[in-house]
């Protein structure tokens, strides 16, 4: 999967997705780092050790660069950047049946002005799948000849 690049100065406001989602009882919020067992346990159980790994570097910036979507009180979702390198989006992910309801879509946006807080102008996609998802969600656009990119000495 390609990297794709997205502009940090034409992201839509994040406001209004936290507002419809607080009405349905979904908390898009910056993660705490006494948060982290649960953080790390929901993303090993829903997703995979290493992206529990790779998010244990947000929990160390300062301030923490990972978001969490949470619902009565239990992690639902998960949005990190500069976990894997300077600018950089993800790992994301939010549980199987809670998709579909714009809770990804808020966790990338709160991520992606995190980066734009920052002082990036740019952000990075790593590996991201699906493309479609990123294009009509922030505009991202695929950065030619990115594959294999960072991920190509994954060990094995």
């Amino acid at each position: 999967m390609p990297d794709l690049l997205v502009n940090l100065l034409n992201l839509p406001e994040l406001e209004s997705f936290v507002d419809g989602l607080n009405h349905v009882g979904v908390r898009i919020r910056r993660a705490q780092p006494f948060e982290i067992t649960p953080v790390r346990e929901f993303i090993k159980d829903n997703f995979s050790a290493a992206w529990a790994d790779e998010v244990s570097v947000g929990f160390a910036n300062k301030p923490v660069t990972l978001f969490i979507a949470t619902r009565d009180a239990r992690v639902i979702g998960f949005a990190g950047y500069e976990c894997t390198r300077k600018a950089f989006f993800g790992p994301t992910g939010v549980a199987e049946k809670e998709r579909g309801r714009g809770i990804g879509k808020a966790l990338l946006i709160a991520s992606l002005w995190g980066l734009r807080e920052l002082g990036y102008v740019y952000g990075i996609i790593g590996a991201a799948g699906p493309f479609e998802f990123y294009r009509d969600a922030v505009g991202a656009i695929v950065i030619p000849d990115s594959e294999p990119g960072i991920y190509a000495d994954l060990l094995k």
